[in-house]
């Protein structure tokens, strides 16, 4: 039975001022919705173009649960295909990554297509001869999705035609993204250091979710972060503190630390965390680095460039940044109760090696499935994704310094600890879910 399908009064009704449904969370109906509608309607993340740096090389991604292509053509432009054969349907390649050479080959009856998609070989071609196959949905071959933009080197995909363009999804947040990129002396980054992959049993939102929730770090993260802290204050005096405790030790800051770093809220969902100060401030300086940035940009660019410390940018619908140590998280929807997560990382071209060591380290150590961090988080999204079924209460609480006339007010900066993030995520997410019905 399905109760939300072509109805949108109902899927608005499902987000209130101060509280979601609990079926954003748990129904495969809204999940399979999402895949239609909403995913469809916005500028989704595919990939960096450094990932396809040769003629040939791809790299397979999805934008919701479609499944795509990033891949570089001979003429050096980057492309986003539909991984599937317009003959059958069949998925062109499962890898999720290599070099093709000069055209794409089905596996199953051995169409072939250009590295831009369009067909370039049939076998027994005389056979199509006078059927009228030159008019058919097949003849152009792999479908291109038509909406592409890279910034920066950043390649974003809208598979809609519809809706907002590139300027007007992301507006003044792409800032995040230029501050990332301007530390690079080059202003140039390359993904470095691979990639780790984790499955997550429950709702790719509570994930994204979480990105801006700062009062959760000193609760759910005290026995893994705590105990980093109790160890390091028995180190004998005048130690220098290693990377590892600079990168753990802040998730254990008081509220006020929270409170004081700020939020700051942009249109269509998207906002960061530590507007004045975060988790990143205090870290070590790099023998060099500045020197570097100095030469690049001038002294008072520079320091500008490097006073910026935000903590989590969220791009809605479904990745984060971190600006001060170059990481990328992609939270892949699988189901309505499983999320693929990526952690990407990238190096600061033209800088030194010290700041893709500290990249690599967060990374392990906050990120991985074998993190000491993460699999705090980890439980609690499980509890919720197993909670929200009970039948005690149908709501979740987005309460926190809720503002009657918040929803009118974009990039403005609050309390660090306020979940108007997540009300305004979820004001996207009726936005886009609900666009065109």
């Amino acid at each position: 039975m399905t109760r939300y399908a072509g109805n949108a009064a109902a899927l608005r009704a499902l987000v209130r001022e101060q509280e979601v449904h609990r079926d954003v969370y748990v129904s495969e109906e809204v999940f399979q919705l999402e895949m239609e509608h909403m995913f469809p309607n916005s500028w989704v993340y595919v990939g960096h173009d450094s990932q396809v740096p040769n003629a040939g090389d791809y790299f397979g991604t999805t934008i919701g649960t479609q499944p795509v292509l990033l891949v570089r053509h001979t003429d050096g432009k980057v492309h986003v295909l539909h991984n599937r054969c317009p003959h059958k349907g069949t998925r062109i390649t499962s890898e999720t990554c290599g070099n093709t050479g000069k055209f794409f080959r089905c596996p199953y009856h051995a169409w072939s297509f250009k590295t831009d998609g369009s067909l370039l070989a049939i076998p027994l071609k005389k056979g199509y001869e006078n059927t009228g196959f030159e008019q058919s949905h097949a003849a152009p071959g792999m479908a291109p999705v038509r909406h592409v933009r890279n910034y920066r080197g950043f390649v974003f995909a809208k598979i809609n035609g519809g809706g907002l363009d590139f300027e007007e999804f992301f507006g003044e947040s792409l800032s995040s993204f230029d501050n990332m990129i301007d530390r690079s002396p080059a202003g140039q980054l390359k993904v470095a250091g691979g990639v780790l992959r984790y499955m997550h049993n429950c709702n790719w939102k509570m994930l994204v979710e979480n990105q801006t929730d700062t009062c959760h770090p000193m609760v759910a993260h005290e026995s893994s972060a705590g105990t980093v802290v109790e160890v390091w204050k028995k180190a004998p005096p005048g130690t220098k503190k290693p990377m590892a405790v600079e990168i753990i030790a802040p998730f254990m800051s008081p509220y006020e630390f929270f409170e004081n770093m700020g939020i700051r809220i942009w249109d269509n969902g998207h906002g960061h965390t530590g507007v004045h100060h975060s988790i990143h401030s205090d870290y070590s300086a790099v023998p060099g680095y500045f020197e570097k940035m100095t030469a690049a940009y001038g002294e008072e660019r520079a320091k500008a460039i490097l006073g910026e410390n935000r903590h989590n940018t969220v791009y809605f619908p479904n990745i984060m940044i971190k600006g001060p140590i170059q990481l990328l998280r992609h939270f892949k929807p699988i189901a309505a109760n499983k999320t693929l997560v990526e952690s990407w990382t990238f190096q600061l071209v033209d800088a030194p090696d010290m700041l893709l060591e500290r990249t690599l380290m967060y990374n392990r150590l906050i990120n991985a499935p074998t993190s000491i961090v993460g699999h705090d988080d980890l439980e609690m999204y499980e509890r919720a994704q197993e909670g929200l079924h009970s039948n005690g209460n149908e709501w979740v609480n987005l309460q926190r310094l809720y503002s009657p006339d918040e929803a009118e007010q974009t990039n403005v900066a609050v309390n660090g600890t306020s979940e108007w993030p997540m009300r305004h995520q979820f004001r996207a997410w009726s936005k886009f879910m609900t666009m065109g019905m």
